[in-house]
């Protein structure tokens, strides 16, 4: 039984830093610092597990701190609300409004009632649910039908309505856009289409400010950058902005990117083994427990940054995601413990699975992961399905 797929890019990377957005990364880092409960994400430093794989260091972005919301989506979904009501504000009233008039509740107030809405596997939507929350207004949630019923009941208690479809996250985002337009909703999607892209943009923009956290943290303590990044992608926004970001770093001091999904919705792996330049549908089975990533088709917009600035494809099983739960929770001795979710330790399972001896030595070669590399991995989430978490954590049967 094949445990994880593995191919280079056949992409050259000579559009890389023409794909790069804009604005610069610091944009989206000053507006978070403005809001209430902002702090930087733990940056883990894992020695004993470095040692034991054989590379210079390992680091681990912990962002289950983030905002209280036990992952990460927050930074996107909020720097997304902000920049389409600077949009709206501008247009309106001929002028921005200042990040504390965000933060007061006087811009919605100028601007009027909005029920924002999304689809999502869980982080996403309670990302949006509570930037509406904190702003005094609405949100609708769609999610597919097999939700956690941890994710759905995270996602009401900040005051949304969550609907469930029945189909998968693609199905979602149609109903969620379809249901939009029908009653005059404002879609915040972290994956865009024809006509719909803008405001994943800012999403992709908001993801920023992880990567700077990181930059400032490892030169704070003197520590040298990571040479090699594992980066989940899902639809890929937050791929395509690990992609951008690193578009702006000198080219000798660029890390190797690699990107990571489940087997069983491999859309980014697929795209890139089809080397025809264009998005494709997974055709896997759908079925993971990383349902953060469990996503059949790449985002348009994030698509074209991702072919061409990242080195690497690779998809693991669900029982490497265990493995790195595990791996990461109950450390060896020395090493702090993090608690991350079936999503949020895919980046560690590809680490795992890539220093395993089920990996060809050449594999590790191409990607220069040597005793001198140091690897940083992003644990996207917590544990955002407690009781699954925590049966995966013991190594109880399912």
């Amino acid at each position: 039984m094949e445990t994880f797929r593995f191919i280079l890019n056949p992409f050259t990377r000579k559009m890389r830093a023409a794909n790069a957005p804009q604005p610069l990364p610091s944009d989206s880092i000053a507006f978070h610092k403005t809001l209430p409960g902002y702090a930087t994400t733990p940056l883990v430093t894992l020695p004993d597990l470095a040692k034991s794989l054989g590379t210079a260091a390992v680091y681990v972005k912990d962002e289950s701190y983030r905002f209280g919301l036990n992952a990460f989506k927050s930074l996107g979904a909020s720097f997304a609300v902000y920049s389409w009501l600077q949009k709206q504000h501008t247009a309106r009233f001929g002028k921005r409004f200042t990040p504390s008039e965000f933060v007061s509740g006087e811009v919605t107030k100028r601007i009027g009632p909005v029920t924002f809405t999304t689809a999502t596997d869980g982080n996403h939507g309670r990302a949006v649910a509570w930037t509406a929350r904190f702003i005094g207004q609405k949100a609708v949630i769609f999610m597919p039908k097999g939700s956690v019923p941890a994710r759905i009941d995270a996602i009401r208690k900040l005051g949304a309505e969550v609907n469930i479809v029945d189909g998968d996250y693609d199905q979602a985002v149609r109903t969620a856009a379809r249901e939009a337009e029908k009653h005059g909703r404002q879609v915040i999607s972290d994956t865009s289409w024809p006509g719909y892209t803008e405001i994943p943009g800012w999403i992709q923009l908001g993801y920023y400010t992880l990567l700077c956290e990181v930059d400032d943290e490892v030169a704070s303590r003197s520590d040298k950058a990571p040479t090699i990044v594992f980066v989940q992608a899902g639809v890929g926004a937050l791929a395509a902005a690990v992609g951008a970001y690193y578009a702006n770093v000198p080219h000798h001091k660029r890390p190797v990117l690699v990107s990571v999904e489940p087997t069983g919705a491999a859309c980014m792996l697929e795209s890139a083994e089809i080397a025809d330049g264009k998005p494709h549908t997974s055709r896997g089975s759908g079925k993971t427990i990383m349902a953060g990533l469990n996503c059949a088709t790449p985002s348009m917009i994030a698509w074209p940054v991702i072919m061409s600035a990242f080195d690497a494809f690779i998809a693991v099983d669900d029982a490497w995601a265990e493995k790195a739960m595990r791996s990461l929770a109950r450390p060896a001795a020395g090493d702090p413990p993090v608690t991350s979710g079936e999503s949020g330790a895919a980046g560690m399972a590809a680490l795992l699975a890539l220093m395993s001896d089920e990996a060809p030595r050449d594999t590790r070669k191409c990607l220069h992961l040597t005793k001198s590399s140091r690897v940083l991995v992003i644990s996207t989430e917590g544990a955002t399905d407690p009781d699954n978490c925590a049966r995966i954590i013991s190594g109880a049967p399912k």
